[in-house]
């Protein structure tokens, strides 16, 4: 699901303001070290860390579980919380012109079920990378990985 109802209802009234919200990203890991990352569709600015919004009433543990499950069709086992981040670098302009201020709360987890296929919806592309052979990521995904010590510098 690309926005949810409630954002859609702040959006109808504010426009494209920037907006502060809650989100969840979720470096998911195999059994070889390997990270978890995906393409959005319609997307150029690079690979990213799957995740999304937090929905009203969720906690976000569940929508890190949520947002995997939706994005990549797989499972994963109890989400570890290694971080919340926000800033300059998790701000976000859509080419609709929509802007967001993210608070991610940054998640790793492994896969407990499924072999991992993007959407076709929100995710074209996504693929395992070692942390020593990452391809181009967007801003906000290498800022979170410099933060979590996945990513040097």
């Amino acid at each position: 699901m690309a926005m949810s109802p409630h954002l859609a209802r702040l959006r109808a009234l504010i426009g494209h303001e920037q907006i502060l919200l809650p989100s969840v990203s979720v470096i998911v890991t195999d059994d070889r070290g390997r990270l978890l990352l995906v393409r959005h569709s319609g997307d150029h600015d690079g690979w990213a860390v799957p995740g999304g919004a937090v929905d009203l009433g969720e906690s976000p543990a569940r929508a890190a579980a949520r947002e995997i499950l939706e994005e990549t069709g797989i499972r994963i086992g109890e989400p570890r919380l290694l971080d919340v981040l926000g800033g300059a670098d998790y701000e976000v302009t859509y080419p609709n012109g929509d802007r967001v201020a993210y608070v991610t709360a940054v998640y790793r987890a492994d896969v407990a079920d499924g072999t991992p296929a993007p959407d076709r919806e929100e995710i074209s592309e996504l693929g395992w990378f070692a942390p020593q052979q990452l391809p181009d990521l967007n801003r906000f995904t290498a800022a979170l990985l410099r933060a979590t010590g996945h990513l040097a510098g």
